[in-house]
């Protein structure tokens, strides 16, 4: 719910003092990249879900592009297999990513940022002596200039993946095991369910969905740098925080984080529009972190048990004694 509130009166805000961030050539500028935040955020999310965290994401992104632009080097006979290089290295490392953090049982903070350094450095190595080419093929880029209803085919992709996702975990028995385990892996461990397994499935399919973002995002910039993904960091783990997740693991909701990736990318727009230098974005992404903290749902959810349960065990005379009962 606060993600929702706090979105619309963005939007009234941005009427207010910058209404050219409602105009039609800035949505057209918002819509694809919250596609990208949004499905990286899916992917942070589902790691979150398992009281961990990636910080991989930046590295898997940008060396995810590269790699899509050195296999398929400007042809769009190549342009297939070069996306599933992208999203196979996604995939492999969110698997070692997994492995170490769910069997080798090591910190998932550490462990994230050491392999994206890794991950980082072979992008470096990649770009400087593999690529020929830093445009994608024309396909590619052709596709995610096309717009449907006059919206881009970028946004209508996201918006899908996240409407399945959202579904797998509400309704689909294996979404609901898997929000089951992150909630309470002692009590999921006990019931017969295979915890470790349901870490590395988090991170392997977080890594698929960054490699996803990487393709959407080469399409949209057409010409790929080494950089690709560096501004991947700290956005998707503010959007999944904003939409109300807890760090500790469990529930999480996929519409709400869509939601939070479009305040984030709008706010970060309207500042632009006020001149505002780009620094602030990283001002804003932090103080959005401490923010959804202060206001996740295992918070709010607290304060109002506390507030709405009943005084038991009190005098209705006397609030201020305790009845001793037998």
């Amino acid at each position: 719910m606060p993600v929702w509130l706090a979105t619309g009166v963005l939007m009234i805000v941005a009427a207010i003092i910058a209404p050219a961030a409602l105009q039609h050539t800035n949505w057209a500028f918002v819509l694809p990249y919250l596609t990208i935040l949004a499905i990286a955020s899916l992917g942070q999310m589902l790691v979150i879900m398992q009281a961990g965290i990636d910080l991989s994401t930046p590295a898997v992104i940008s060396f995810g592009g590269n790699l899509l632009v050195g296999v398929s080097v400007g042809h769009n006979d190549r342009l297939a297999l070069g996306i599933l290089a992208c999203i196979g290295l996604g995939a492999g490392v969110g698997l070692v990513n997994g492995i170490l953090v769910g069997i080798v049982r090591l910190n998932p903070l550490i462990v994230t940022l050491a392999v994206g350094q890794i991950v980082f450095a072979w992008n470096l190595r990649y770009a400087r002596e593999v690529t020929n080419s830093t445009a994608v093929p024309e396909a590619l880029s052709s596709w995610a200039g096309e717009k449907w209803l006059g919206v881009s085919s970028v946004f209508w992709t996201g918006a899908a993946l996240t409407v399945a996702i959202a579904l797998l975990l509400r309704y689909a028995a294996a979404g609901r095991r898997f929000q089951a385990v992150g909630a309470n892996p002692r009590a999921a461990w006990m019931a017969g369910l295979r915890v470790r397994t349901h870490v590395i499935f988090a991170y392997t399919a977080a890594g698929i969905l960054y490699g996803c973002a990487a393709v959407l995002l080469a399409g949209i910039r057409i010409n790929v740098d080494p950089q690709l993904g560096a501004a991947y960091l700290l956005a998707p783990i503010a959007a999944v925080v904003i939409a109300g997740a807890s760090l500790s693991g469990g529930l999480a909701s996929a519409t709400s984080t869509w939601v939070a990736a479009l305040a984030l990318t709008f706010l970060t727009q309207m500042l632009v529009i006020k001149g505002l230098r780009p620094g602030m974005q990283f001002i804003v992404f932090g103080a959005a972190i401490i923010v959804g903290m202060l206001i996740s749902g295992d918070r709010i959810a607290s304060l109002l048990g506390r507030v709405l349960r009943p005084a038991e065990g009190r005098s209705d005379n006397n609030p201020g004694v305790e009845v001793k009962t037998s």
